[in-house]
């Protein structure tokens, strides 16, 4: 099976730019009941992923600063405490599956490391549940 099969293209993803600030991105996380985003930079690569978690501890570790003051620091100055590494177009199932175990979603990119989308766990998950519903 062809991981494209399970591809959320990135027109239809969610996403930040990593030169955005810390409050374009919580607004974004908080519009959309997100808890993570991937992260491209200026060329359309993926950076990374922001999660609920990175913020905080953002947060936890400067006490100066508020709300009023996030839109001074950049995404990309914020450190993340899990890297979520992606998967080519071309990978295999076991390789995707691998890394959904740990990850919320995986992203997707091409072999120039441009983002081109996510595969969700929950879209494994249902693919897998309704294979076995189909069994019985």
């Amino acid at each position: 099976m062809n991981i494209a099969f399970f591809l959320t293209p990135k027109s239809d993803v969610i996403w930040e730019d990593s030169n955005s600030t810390m409050r374009q991105a919580m607004e974004r996380m908080e519009y959309h009941s997100y808890t993570a985003i991937p992260l491209l930079d200026s060329k359309g690569r993926y950076v990374g992923t922001l999660t609920e978690g990175d913020l905080l501890w953002m947060l936890r570790n400067n006490p100066d600063l508020s709300f009023n003051n996030l839109n001074k620091i950049k995404i990309c100055d914020i450190k993340r405490k899990k890297i979520n590494k992606p998967v080519t177009i071309n990978s295999k199932i076991e390789s995707l599956i691998s890394l959904a175990v740990n990850q919320n979603f995986v992203p997707v990119v091409d072999d120039h490391g441009i983002f081109i989308g996510i595969i969700k766990r929950s879209d494994i998950i249902n693919y897998c549940y309704q294979k076995f519903i189909d069994e019985k």
